[in-house]
């Protein structure tokens, strides 16, 4: 409890839940991180297709950057429109849910819960990959250092909203400025100077180039546009008017993003930067503007800051998604709680899991994780804009046209960049990502039937059901001998309601007699019931008796009061209480029975 006060902090009262509430400022560095750090991979991702056909076909990287850029229009229009209809946040799942039914949002959430784990695992293996650029000599520590990285983002998360905020803010910032600073220099010399590009190697050509290497780059920049929807995920999170606040902030993020995304990509089709093994696109443009001083260092480290805490974002939207499922009996009721500092807990610390499960099995490897990314969130796209071109055809309203051309062009846009990634990306890993949205689609089903039967096995008005008539309750004490721990069970059972009896199965005569003349003295008028065992099987005669007295009377309740000895040092635990235990998980599972420990504690 100590630890975990010095890691998280003092509990907060539910009363100060709208002071964690986050200003524009703040949100832009939570929210937007995910989003804006993509730009150090995307463009990369790219260049990493359109290579496999020789460094020529490097000049396509242009007209699918714009393409990507057109993606990012449609995405900020259309979110912006979702954040102002829904403003109690939810995203694409409460979209589809209340326009297309509980299947489509299930697979929107499903997508959206995978991509969220998935965020994580691509930003801290590409942070990380940042570090070993400027640092080849960490390069074989990177899932090491990954997996630290992710339980810091785990605990400061834990420490609450706010806090977590304030202190990812001015890292990003930093971050946001360094790559600012290396797009505005970097293009203003490469459009003021005069002289060709420097030399290059040329990479052998691997394909032939085809329209469908071209989409298959397209599907790999998409990864530019994962976490735009975000913003619309988290809107109660922001200060009042929490819809205006949120639709501006998307806004910002959306012009950072397509500034940083369109230089990085015009640089390095000017500078002819091809991807290397052991370095990054950005961390050779920082090189080629700056050289490789302290600003060229600032760049890196920034750019790290960045892609490791652009994994805050979805610490942000999988919890609040997690808590909109439980609400609704598709994830555990506990999923929905605040914790301590008023956050949802559960949801940051099972993210943090599946990430760090991630990580190790892909070895921390940026683009075996990549193929990966961007098919489940443009599934929740798409499902999204479908679900907004539905619900102004059936409500209409003000503008509805408008409204709905404009969701009407997302669902297109986004449908398409949906089947192009997909297909383009189908054997290099995306099947993986629809099986596991099947499973979570059952998993869905299957929580939510499952809360169902139980609301059915449980309601007051069920078919049948009665106010119950006062039953008999036997209280039986199974011992073994006699000791102060079997006293003490004996005076807490003396002290409640019952008929109380004192029983032990009889396996040595001898010792039973002795038992037989302790209970005469300490047994304070209880009855002691022996039972015989031919077998000498205590266990499955205490369970026949138990048994035996259920089926006497159906109104009978028994209560099993267990005396138990509790050591002073956690490992003398397995010298004690086997049997205890062992009785107790066997009677668990029975109706009408009820166990009840008694501790005796030692003090040595």
């Amino acid at each position: 409890m100590i630890l975990k006060r010095w890691l998280v902090g003092d509990p907060l009262k539910t009363a100060q839940a709208r002071y964690e509430r986050l200003s524009k400022t703040i949100a832009l560095a939570i929210f937007s991180s995910n989003a804006i750090s993509s730009v150090a991979y995307a463009t990369e991702e790219i260049l990493l297709v359109l290579v496999l056909a020789g460094t020529a076909a490097v000049a396509w990287s242009i007209p699918v950057s714009l393409a990507i850029l057109f993606l990012v229009l449609v995405l900020t229009i259309s979110y912006r429109q979702i954040i102002y209809e829904y403003p109690e946040g939810g995203g694409a799942y409460i979209v589809a849910r209340s326009n297309l039914g509980d299947r489509p949002a299930l697979v929107a959430a499903a997508a959206l819960m995978i991509d969220y784990v998935l965020t994580v695992a691509v930003s801290v293996a590409a942070g990380i990959a940042a570090l070993t650029s400027a640092i080849p000599s960490l390069f074989i520590h990177r899932e090491a250092l990954g997996l630290v990285a992710i339980l810091f983002i785990i605990v400061v998360n834990l420490r609450g909203v706010r806090e977590s905020g304030k202190f990812f803010a001015v890292p990003t910032y930093f971050a946001i400025g360094g790559l600012g600073l290396l797009v505005i220099v970097g293009t203003i010399r490469s459009l003021s100077s005069s002289g060709e590009p420097p030399p290059v190697i040329d990479h052998i050509e691997t394909e032939a180039f085809t329209m469908f290497l071209v989409l298959r780059a397209f599907a790999a920049g998409c990864a530019a546009v994962t976490g735009m929807e975000v913003i619309s995920n988290g809107v109660k999170a922001f200060r009042q008017p929490e819809p205006k606040n949120a639709a501006t902030t998307m806004v910002w993020m959306s012009i950072i993003l397509a500034s940083l995304f369109t230089g990085i990509s015009w640089m390095a089709y000017h500078y002819g930067v091809v991807p290397k093994p052991d370095e990054t696109v950005v961390s050779q443009l920082a090189r080629l503007t700056f050289g490789t001083g302290l600003v060229y260092y600032a760049v890196q480290i920034g750019t790290m800051a960045l892609l490791v805490l652009a994994a805050n974002s979805a610490f942000a939207g999988f919890p609040h998604l997690a808590s909109i499922l439980a609400r609704d009996g598709f994830m555990p009721h506990q999923m929905a709680t605040f914790g301590d500092r008023l956050v949802f807990s559960n949801g940051i610390i099972i993210l943090g899991f599946f990430a760090c499960l991630l990580l190790i099995l892909f070895q921390g490897e940026t683009h075996a994780l990549i193929p990966l990314y961007a098919i489940g969130v443009f599934v929740s796209f798409t499902l999204s804009q479908v679900g907004m071109v539905k619900r102004w055809l059936v409500k209409k309203g003000p503008h509805w046209q408008a409204k709905l051309i404009i969701n009407g062009a997302g669902a297109l846009t986004t449908g398409i960049a949906t089947i192009i990634i997909a297909s383009t990306k189908f054997l290099q890993g995306a099947w993986i990502v629809f099986l596991l949205i099947t499973i979570l689609l059952l998993m869905f089903q299957g929580i939510r039937a499952h809360y169902k039967a139980v609301r059915e096995q449980i309601a007051l008005d069920r078919r049948g059901a009665r106010p119950p008539l006062p039953g008999r309750n036997i209280v039986i004490i199974p011992i073994s001998g006699l000791n102060r721990a079997v006293v003490r069970a004996l005076d807490f059972a003396r002290s409640r309601p019952g008929e109380i009896r004192a029983v032990f199965v009889d396996v040595d005569p001898e010792e039973s007699a002795k038992v037989k003349i302790q209970w005469a003295q300490w047994g304070g008028g209880v009855n002691l019931i022996a039972l015989p065992s031919p077998y000498r099987s205590v266990l499955s005669s205490l369970l026949d008796y138990v048994e035996e007295l259920l089926e006497k009377d159906q109104t009978t309740w028994v209560t099993v009061v267990i005396p138990e000895i509790l050591p002073a040092k956690w490992w003398q635990g397995i010298l004690h209480n086997q049997r205890a235990l062992m009785l107790k998980a066997a009677l668990l599972f029975k109706d009408r029975v009820i166990i009840t420990d008694v501790p005796f504690h030692l003090t040595r």
